[in-house]
């Protein structure tokens, strides 16, 4: 049964990050951590009440493909219908149409409840937020005013539609075509992969269309942005006919298998109506608005699907009994044999550090986006920018390689579908791929965000984490200890990072060779260096009523440190001296 991490995540929100110092920003004047709390305790409520139990009757359904259109599986029209009552649609978005300013960690922490309960039901309303994010910073005031107060209140939902049957990841290849039509255009084209391109939770669905307007330029330079409504909307906002957008198929999916992936084709006759974001040929741009938000969200469901596969393992763990333990007892708990506490713990440390890392991610979008000193602005912007493909990369990787875990913790009976283990596996692996491979994220990392400001951001963030822990002085051994690996690992990450820009700029490919191990070389580090300050923080706590709670943190901290952060010298010994390996492979004997 899962238990949404309330005290965890108010840990990290009000002690680790101190989160209430946005409320001197404008914009989010009105936050407080009651108001937190409150946001989280009622998202935990709803997930544990309505969305868990849904999950693993959601996974053996599925979503079903009709004719007339794709049907959710069942119990999750009603879920939807009570999210929407919740208000929760609404949090994060613009006040003007209708949303609830929160802070991004408070958004994002919230969508860990609702990700760790239900991943399939979770992605919908994600896609909605992100296209809503999308409309408020691109779209034009009639547009605004026409789409955003529905779906900001969950009455329509949107979708993200990039990719084509022969255009992955390469978006240059898009074919889809826009014919203009007066103030309006006809698009024509197929579209794979469109999660939750077609359900029957609401009347109408807004699709975010990447298409290339007729004679525009080849590749990405040629792209524009387009509004296609399933219905098409009357001036007053109400519905009119259907639109000619239809899902011609749903995929048969590893997981997340109630939330339909849809084929969708655009224009079988005359064309799908669409309406025109912004200026032509600039639809990349739009849509990369779009893909942060998106890419951040994806980040945390993967370390959201690790903490439940940690909450069941756990619970399995106490309550098996196989073997003489090491005190003698047999049979005992598994839990009381070393190495499946070594399990248990690597599974509790990489969730807590992938967790503290999104959401500082978040915190620095914040202050990136509202506080009022414009150089604080521009720096946690470029901070906030250098984090997201770490956060979308390690987080997703490290979710995998937990829930991996947690049947392993199970032995023999992870590997059997009764006992819920193994969904955990099937839906977490889509996370290092929608939205951006792994690959994809590392080259956006070195090949964006480094080589953009030569490493300046980068630098300026080694600089803050050494500096805070040399700063930290615990009294408590262990986090003491924490500390001095975590200075250890930010020496090696500033290492490679100076070795990887001299090889850029000798030969751009090949910090291509070396990129993913460099961006797992940055989440671990990142990681240990916020544990560390967790545990300095939950050291001097160990004097007051939460002992047991700080206790556990110092532990987890420490584990992680000498078990986990190791790793690191590791990956900076690829980044300094593994690129040849690759590119001097030859390919015909791969």
């Amino acid at each position: 049964m899962y238990r949404a991490p309330l005290r965890e995540l108010r840990f990290v929100l009000e002690e680790l990050l101190g989160i209430r110092q946005l409320a001197a920003c404008p914009g989010l004047a009105d936050y407080s951590d009651e108001l937190g709390a409150s946001i989280l305790e009622e998202a935990g409520r709803f997930a544990e009440a309505v969305l868990e139990p849904l999950n693993r009757t959601g996974d053996r359904e599925g979503a079903r493909w009709s004719p007339e259109g794709v049907r959710a599986a069942t119990g999750f029209k009603d879920a939807y219908r009570r999210y929407t009552e919740g208000g929760w649609p609404q949090l994060g978005a613009d006040p003007r149409f209708g949303g609830q300013r929160v802070p991004q960690p408070v958004s994002s922490a919230m969508q860990e409840i609702i990700a760790s309960a239900n991943l399939a039901f979770k992605l919908c309303p994600m896609l909605t937020h992100g296209a809503v994010h999308a409309l408020e910073s691109s779209a034009s005031d009639a547009q605004r005013r026409l789409f955003l107060p529905r779906m900001v209140s969950g009455e329509w939902t949107g979708t993200m539609v990039l990719t084509e049957p022969q255009a992955g990841s390469d978006l240059a290849q898009v074919r889809t075509r826009a014919l203009p039509e007066a103030d309006r255009y006809r698009l024509f084209g197929q579209k794979i992969f469109i999660t939750w391109g077609d359900h029957d939770l609401t009347d109408n669905t807004i699709h975010m269309v990447l298409a290339r307007i007729e004679g525009a330029s080849p590749g990405v330079k040629g792209i524009s942005l387009f509004i296609v409504p399933k219905v098409l909307v009357n001036a007053d906002g109400s519905l009119g006919g259907r639109n000619e957008v239809r899902c011609v198929s749903i995929e048969h999916k590893l997981g997340i298998h109630a939330s339909p992936t849809c084929v969708m084709e655009f224009g079988h006759d005359k064309g799908a109506v669409g309406y025109l974001v912004g200026e032509p040929n600039r639809g990349l741009g739009y849509m990369f608005v779009m893909m942060n938000t998106a890419r951040l969200a994806v980040g945390v469901e993967g370390y959201a699907v690790g903490e439940r596969a940690f909450q069941q393992a756990a619970e399995y763990a106490r309550s098996r009994l196989q073997g003489r333990t090491p005190d003698g007892q047999a049979p005992g708990p598994i839990m009381d044999h070393p190495d499946v506490r070594r399990m248990l713990l690597t599974m509790k440390s990489c969730t807590e550090a992938s967790r503290a890392l999104a959401l500082y991610s978040g915190l620095q979008l914040d202050l990136g986006a509202h506080h009022p000193d414009q150089a604080v602005r521009a720096a946690a912007q470029a901070r906030g920018d250098l984090l997201i493909p770490i956060v979308k990369g390690w987080c997703t990787e490290t979710g995998n390689e937990t829930a991996a875990i947690g049947i392993q913790v199970h032995g023999g009976m992870g590997f059997i579908e009764e006992t819920g283990a193994a969904q955990y596996v099937r839906d977490v692996r889509i996370t290092t791929i929608y939205e951006g491979t792994t690959g994809i994220q590392s080259n956006d990392l070195i090949g964006r965000k480094l080589a953009r400001d030569h490493g300046a951001a980068m630098s300026a963030l080694v600089t803050d984490m050494r500096r805070e822990l040399q700063a930290l002085d615990p009294a408590d051994p262990a986090a003491r200890d924490t500390r001095e690996c975590a200075l250890q690992a930010v020496g090696q990450l500033e290492a490679a990072t100076r070795s990887l820009l001299a090889g850029l700029t000798a030969s751009p490919v090949q910090g291509l060779a070396v990129s993913v191990p460099y961006l797992k070389l940055c989440g671990l580090t990142m990681g240990g260096w916020l544990l560390a300050k967790s545990a300095a923080l939950a050291a001097a706590g160990l004097s007051g009523s939460d002992q047991r709670f700080y206790r556990a943190k110092i532990q987890t901290a420490h584990f992680f440190a000498r078990q986990v952060l190791p790793r690191v010298s590791g990956l900076a010994q690829v980044v300094g001296g593994g690129a040849a390996s690759v590119l001097e492979a030859d390919p015909d004997l791969v």
